[in-house]
């Protein structure tokens, strides 16, 4: 077969292609307009989830499996901006992590609102000005993000989703590495690149600043100055990259939280998250732990945090295998709330892979 005859092939697959897609946005609509009747949120997670893992049994090649899901990412992205208007609140400014990570679980079709702080996250998806919020709450190397456990404290919302991130960090600049002075970035960049700084910028000046966008700014108006930042940053603000994958640690990872009003069905593969905070006496954190290894659930996380309302007093953040809906679970979390002082669920979600 000729070039010609294949192209004239590709051509009538994408005529075939283009038909389904919006005979698949028109049914993706009609669900949406009935989700709506029924005061249900367009989004849903645990649908999500499904469709995914249905695609990738479906897949037999050549296209890989993260291919042809970022491709049905901006699809589903697509179908739900067309019928009924998304918007998702994220910490920015545009190029920022959380941003990526927004448009990893999103894509690029719905309403990105970019905020100026964690705090500003919750606060515009509590206000209803937008319907999710996209927050950090964990990174492999660095630990928990304290400023997020602290705000699901205070607020109402509930986790309806996880993202996690592969993270990879680039020195990006206007200048050859060698006339490089000051390096901008966060605090939380910066402990994740300590090495490769150390190595290649022993003299250079470290400045924090809020957000690794907030640094791509700088560098790129200031001379003899670099960031750490996104390849996307690069992109935007029109800096070099100078070194690209420069983290210590080649397996650096940030999860990041979906936060929203509604509660989310169980998929059967599930997480959910807790806050509790324990009476002051002697084994009673032991004590509190003793109704998951009677069901058998597995903790895959428990951070303490100061309650900030009286000292040497404290909560607990924890992650456990499945879902609110469960048997188990729920007889776990009943026998916990009669031991300790508070108890709040946070949400239960599906499970990213």
């Amino acid at each position: 077969m000729n070039l010609k005859k294949l192209r004239s092939k590709i051509d009538g697959l994408d005529k075939e292609i283009i038909q389904l897609l919006n005979s698949r946005a028109q049914v993706a609509g009609d669900i949406a307009c009935l989700k709506r009747e029924h005061g249900q949120s367009a989004y849903s997670p645990d649908r999500e989830r499904e469709v995914l893992k249905k695609l990738a049994l479906l897949n037999k090649g050549p296209m890989s499996a993260g291919a042809l899901e970022a491709i049905y990412r901006e699809i589903m992205s697509a179908s739900l901006s067309s019928h009924i208007p998304l918007r998702v609140a994220y910490m920015g400014p545009e190029a920022s992590f959380s941003n990526l990570a927004a448009l990893k679980k999103f894509g690029s079709q719905v309403d990105y609102l970019a905020c100026n702080s964690i705090a500003e996250v919750f606060l515009e998806v509590e206000r209803g000005n937008a319907d999710y919020g996209v927050v950090p709450v964990e990174n492999s190397i660095e630990g928990a993000i304290s400023y997020t456990l602290d705000m699901f404290v205070e607020s109402d919302l509930k986790i309806c989703s996880q993202i996690v991130l592969d993270v990879s960090h680039n020195l990006l600049a206007n200048c050859p590495k060698s006339k490089i002075k000051r390096v901008y970035s966060n605090p939380q960049v910066f402990g994740q690149c300590r090495l490769w700084l150390q190595k290649n910028l022993p003299e250079a000046e470290y400045i924090e600043v809020s957000s690794t966008t907030r640094a791509a700014q700088i560098a790129a108006s200031q001379k003899n100055s670099a960031c750490i930042a996104s390849s996307l940053a690069a992109k935007i603000y029109k800096l070099d990259v100078i070194a690209a994958d420069i983290e210590d640690s080649p397996h650096n990872i940030t999860r990041f939280m979906v936060v929203g009003t509604s509660e989310v069905p169980k998929t059967g593969k599930d997480k959910t998250s807790i806050l509790f905070s324990i009476k002051d006496s002697v084994g009673a954190l032991h004590d509190m732990l003793v109704p998951f290894k009677k069901y058998k659930i597995n903790l895959t996380k428990i951070e303490s945090r100061p309650s900030k309302k009286k000292a040497w007093d404290y909560y607990f953040y924890a992650d456990m295998l499945g879902h609110i809906a469960e048997p188990r679970v729920k007889k776990a979390l009943d026998e916990l709330e009669n031991k300790c002082k508070f108890l709040k669920i946070l949400g239960s979600y599906p499970i990213s892979d």
